[in-house]
């Protein structure tokens, strides 16, 4: 694994408070035409995919990002700019731009994303929607429990705890806070919670212990809590193969939103995991395995 940092050029012309960098780790082949773009939910960070990029490693050249204001990228000088969707998409863009994916048409390029991951790869292959358009398509494409109508009753659990900043005495105070709040990933080992505190956590100044993100990033999230998000007209867009995660104790993806992705848009296969709802990390051995048999099965 590489572990690098891209300069990228604000989103406002004259606005030079806003250029910042964007991380991302690296793994396997640095010449493999087929590259694997792993982008994770509202307030994770790129270190979710260690465990599936390292299975993927030896046959893709696999490249997971923290979006800007997590993880280790900067965070945004305005903080309604988290709410800029074009700015995270020309992120993306530039990002596959410096990797040396454009204008290449002998590469294979597929998009997993979790949640707010998911919907970024949609927005990205639907092209003809987009101010900086793909030279080269989407092949496939994998969703963790998220789709096209968002209910406003999640959104408002989500920002419960989102922006809140708790901070706490030690890190095992903060890990243990953090396995509370993210119970609906599922059963994972105590290795895995483990990893997933260890990267999802910041060291302050006074020796208290942090999330690893903009709390910020509220302050847009909150303008979408009175109603239903409704992203059914770009759903009906899409025409790549696509596989959709589906916790089946979700509240984020209702069962009936699931159902109607199977027969419009792109038709998406459907597998539904028990006892997890939002949302599959795609770190335990069994979503590890469905997510490698759908990115390297035959044309």
């Amino acid at each position: 694994m590489l572990f690098k940092r891209l300069p990228v050029s604000s989103n406002h012309a004259g606005d030079v408070n806003n250029a910042r960098h964007i991380a991302y780790t690296e793994w396997g082949d640095p010449d493999n035409l087929h590259i694997v773009v792993c982008v994770h939910g509202l307030t994770r960070n790129c270190r979710d995919f260690d465990f599936l990029a390292e299975a993927l490693a030896a046959d893709c050249r696999v490249i997971c990002v923290d979006v800007v204001g997590r993880g280790q990228s900067d965070w945004l000088a305005d903080v309604a700019d988290y709410d800029n969707y074009s700015l995270y998409l020309s992120d993306a863009v530039a990002l596959l731009k410096h990797i040396g994916a454009l204008g290449n048409d002998r590469i294979q390029l597929d998009w997993v994303g979790i949640s707010m991951g998911g919907l970024m790869g949609m927005m990205l292959a639907i092209q003809p929607r987009l101010p900086l358009p793909l030279p080269i398509p989407i092949r496939r494409l994998i969703m963790s429990d998220i789709g096209p109508l968002i209910p406003a009753a999640a959104l408002a659990r989500i920002a419960q705890y989102l922006g809140k900043d708790p901070h706490f005495a030690s890190f095992n105070e903060f890990e243990a806070y953090m396995k509370k709040i993210s119970v609906s990933f599922g059963p994972l080992t105590e290795v895995q919670w483990h990893h997933l505190a260890l990267h999802s956590v910041r060291e302050y100044g006074d020796g208290t212990y942090g999330f690893l993100y903009d709390p910020g990033i509220a302050a847009s999230f909150k303008k979408h809590l009175s109603q239903d998000i409704d992203l059914w007209a770009q759903w009906d867009e899409l025409n790549v193969s696509t596989l959709i995660l589906r916790g089946m104790e979700s509240d984020l993806l209702q069962a009936e939103t699931a159902r109607e992705m199977q027969v419009r848009g792109a038709r998406a296969q459907l597998i539904e995991l028990p006892g997890i709802g939002h949302a599959p990390m795609l770190i335990s051995d069994d979503q590890i395995a469905i997510a490698r048999n759908f990115l390297l099965a035959p044309e």
